[in-house]
């Protein structure tokens, strides 16, 4: 099975930093380039359509897009608009999306069916069809098409999810899950169990579904330094994730009041509560043998894609230099194509 390493960046940069990092991105080997779209940061297409002139082989998408914020017939346009710019291809990442009721967003309810009914008004408006579409959730009329150029190729569809419901929903009909804020090895063969349910109800192969760990990461010689960054970036994610992850075992107490010195904007305090265990498991972070390490172990659980995540370095073009010097070419080495 072939394996992909690709590296994903938060969208709150200016147009020339979000071009300066494509360019040094395109000199290393990474299969795909994603941007994340959290509120309250810019949505993933513009930032991707200014990296795309300058990214000669990755993939690139969004990691993810959630209904609450960008309505099905935008995800389609929007994607197919950015297919015409990128040498590489074009994934698509829908997700529920999280902190929505943070930034006064409704999720569509109910939340399965809606992306369900996002992923099957996607594909309709990039196959081309018309006819119309009638769902429990959103409706278009039977004039309604693509007015616009269509990508060449299908557009893979990631679905991303922690849980057992709308991983199932991926193995009925999406080509991968991604686990966002995760570098735990032992969540992949759950979520693979969760998926395997959906393959089964599709009449897919099972495994067909690929798996996708992606988290903060912050690589440096000095692994201290590195670690010790990594602590403060996580600490964000960390009372979203943790909850999530069935294989980990943390007081809620502990997440609350990490949850606390992040909205106090007290970064020391809520990193000085992240112990080593609960930092390896939901970040990488360290020297890149640290990273080697951590990837190798995703990889032997049976996940078929690591995506390396914001702010990677200190500062971030020094981590991107390593991950693509020193990460990426070993994790890459034997690879089965």
């Amino acid at each position: 099975m072939r394996r992909e390493v690709s590296i994903a960046f938060q969208t709150d940069k200016t147009p020339a930093r979000y071009v300066a990092l494509a360019q040094q991105v395109d000199g290393y080997d990474f299969d795909r380039v994603s941007a994340y779209c959290d509120a309250p940061f810019h949505p993933s297409f513009t930032p991707l359509a200014l990296m795309a002139p300058h990214l000669r082989r990755a993939r690139i998408g969004c990691a993810a897009v959630a209904p609450a914020r960008t309505h099905p017939i935008d995800m389609a346009a929007e994607t197919a608009l950015l297919a015409g710019l990128a040498a590489g291809g074009v994934y698509l990442g829908i997700a529920r999306g999280a902190w929505l009721a943070d930034h006064g967003m409704t999720e569509p309810q109910p939340p399965i069916q809606a992306i369900r009914e996002s992923l099957e008004i996607v594909r309709y408006l990039l196959s081309g069809r018309d006819g119309g579409y009638d769902g429990q959730v959103y409706k278009l009329a039977a004039h309604v098409r693509a007015p616009y150029p269509l990508p060449d190729q299908p557009v893979p569809i990631m679905i991303g999810s922690w849980g057992a419901k709308l991983c199932a929903l991926a193995g009925e009909m999406a080509d991968e899950v991604k686990v966002g804020g995760s570098a735990n090895p032992d969540i992949v063969p759950v979520i693979r169990s969760y998926i395997a349910v959906g393959e089964r109800r599709a009449g897919r192969i099972e495994g067909e579904v690929g798996v996708c760990l992606g988290a903060v990461t912050v690589v440096d010689e000095d692994r201290e330094v590195a670690r010790a960054l990594a602590r403060r970036r996580v600490a964000l994610y960390l009372p979203v994730c943790v909850p999530l992850d069935s294989t980990v075992q943390v007081e809620p107490e502990l997440m609350a009041r990490v949850q606390a010195a992040v909205n106090a904007g007290d970064e020391d305090a809520a990193a000085a509560l992240i112990s080593d265990d609960l930092l390896e498991r939901f970040a990488f972070a360290g020297s890149p043998e640290d990273i080697i390490r951590q990837s190798e172990a995703i990889f032997a659980a049976g996940a078929a894609r690591i995506e390396f995540g914001t702010p990677h370095g200190m500062p971030s073009e020094r981590g991107i230099d390593l991950l693509g010097r020193e990460v990426v070419p070993i994790l890459k080495r034997g690879f089965e194509s």
